[in-house]
């Protein structure tokens, strides 16, 4: 990392105590509001939440709520430092969460590695969410976490290390193979490492349309193929060994990648966890994304200079970054303006498409996949995911088109304009 930007981070940090806070969303005038909002008038909204326990979403934050929940254990590139150590990390998300998607998140570090334990201690908080957010959990535990509480609660479960990666993935490789001129259902993918992201990045491509055989995963110990013993006490591994890779193949990373058309690394950090001479070895017009941070797999200029003709990173500070950032505002804002009941691959999916059909107009080498700046994503995220939700039937409230995108519209639009004003606030203040 940079110093300049340690020192400035640490500042601000420092400075401001933290990224997020809780405001009023009312306006109040004088202690006769409190009778309304609290004592006595609110017993009123309890009584009926009582009687009928979705009106919850009417009289209470829970409409625009989502729960940031982590135990800490895979921070960022930092592993695990705790539930404490991580909550700066989780304010972030609270930031990028309001900032783009107008939805209220609560950074909720818990202080619990045991994912039995943790699973119950989500459920018994959630009845105060619209949604839950996991973030940062170590791999193999996340994918049990994730799997359980979506069956145990009726509210949209999503683990952005999983989903939110694997949809950035999906819609970065839809533009990098219109500017190639191939199609998603005949290339060659490698999948570089099966931790979170790529586990579920897998699972997404092959909804998608990408041919069972033609996706040759990799791990620590080498490709993974039916039959290989040491898999049995993995099962999301086992899982991928059986329905990929269809003819056997055998070996690693190098042997992975040969013929491939696309390799889509999410492994160790770089700079040489993939050599060039594996790049030359891959089809012609090859995709490389080396998305381990701080340092890619492998640098992108060593692998343009080694034939690849486009490559993305997680790092904002090349061309192509594919970034779960890119996601989780606008599937939120979506999900939680129809009220869905929970966020599914096909969900994902249309925000894939959403990311992709904004950068088609644009589309090269150097722009595959939007930038977290280019606003209008997350408003076009949100009104195709909420879409998508009510045709699928996992929507709680029946809404028209006209009616998502006003709404989605009205809560972008009046956010931005707080986040304005308090700016302004602060600019005087300083």
């Amino acid at each position: 990392m940079d110093e300049e930007i340690k020192e400035r981070a640490m500042k601000l940090h420092r400075e401001y105590e933290g990224k997020v806070e809780i405001m009023p969303k009312v306006p109040f005038k004088g202690l006769d509001d409190l009778a309304y909002f609290y004592t006595p008038g609110v017993a009123v909204a309890c009584q009926e939440i009582e009687r009928d326990g979705d009106q919850a979403y009417e009289l209470t934050w829970k409409s625009n709520s989502v729960a940031i929940v982590t135990d800490g254990s895979r921070t960022l590139g930092l592993g695990d430092v705790g539930s404490l150590a991580s909550l700066p990390v989780m304010e972030g998300k609270a930031l990028i969460f309001k900032l783009f998607g107008g939805v209220d998140a609560v950074p909720i570090p818990i202080n619990e590695h045991d994912a039995k334990e943790f699973i119950k201690i989500v459920e018994r908080i959630s009845p105060s969410f619209g949604g839950i957010n996991l973030e940062d959990i170590e791999s193999p535990k996340c994918f049990y976490i994730l799997d359980e509480l979506r069956k145990r609660l009726e509210v949209p479960v999503w683990h952005d290390d999983q989903q939110g990666t694997a949809t950035a993935v999906l819609a970065g490789l839809l533009g990098a193979l219109d500017v190639v001129g191939k199609r998603l259902e005949e290339v060659r993918i490698a999948v570089i490492g099966v931790g979170a992201a790529n586990t579920a990045g897998i699972r997404l491509l092959m909804k998608a349309g990408v041919a069972e055989e033609n996706i040759i995963a990799v791990d620590s110990r080498g490709i993974l193929y039916k039959g290989r013993r040491d898999l049995k006490k993995s099962p999301h591994k086992l899982e991928i060994a059986e329905k990929t890779n269809l003819k056997g193949l055998k070996g690693g990373i190098r042997e992975a990648m040969k013929g491939a058309d696309v390799v889509i690394a999410a492994s160790k950090p770089g700079p040489d966890t993939i050599k060039e001479e594996w790049i030359e070895g891959m089809n012609e017009d090859a995709i490389v994304f080396a998305l381990a941070n701080p340092v890619p797999e492998i640098l992108p200029e060593k692998a343009l200079s080694a034939g690849a003709r486009i490559v993305g990173t997680g790092r904002s500070d090349y061309p192509n970054q594919v970034n779960n950032s890119l996601v989780f505002p606008g599937i939120f804002r979506g999900v939680l303006t129809v009220r869905a009941k929970r966020i599914t691959d096909e969900l994902a999916i249309e925000a894939s498409k959403a990311l992709y059909e904004h950068a088609k107009p644009k589309l090269s080498e150097n722009y595959i996949i939007p930038r977290m700046d280019e606003l209008e994503i997350h408003e076009k995220i949100a009104i195709r995911v909420a879409e998508k939700a009510v045709r699928d039937g996992i929507a709680r409230r029946e809404m028209k088109r006209s009616e998502i995108r006003n709404e989605v519209r009205r809560i972008l639009s009046l956010t931005r304009k707080k986040i304005e004003a308090i700016s302004k606030v602060i600019g005087i203040q300083q």
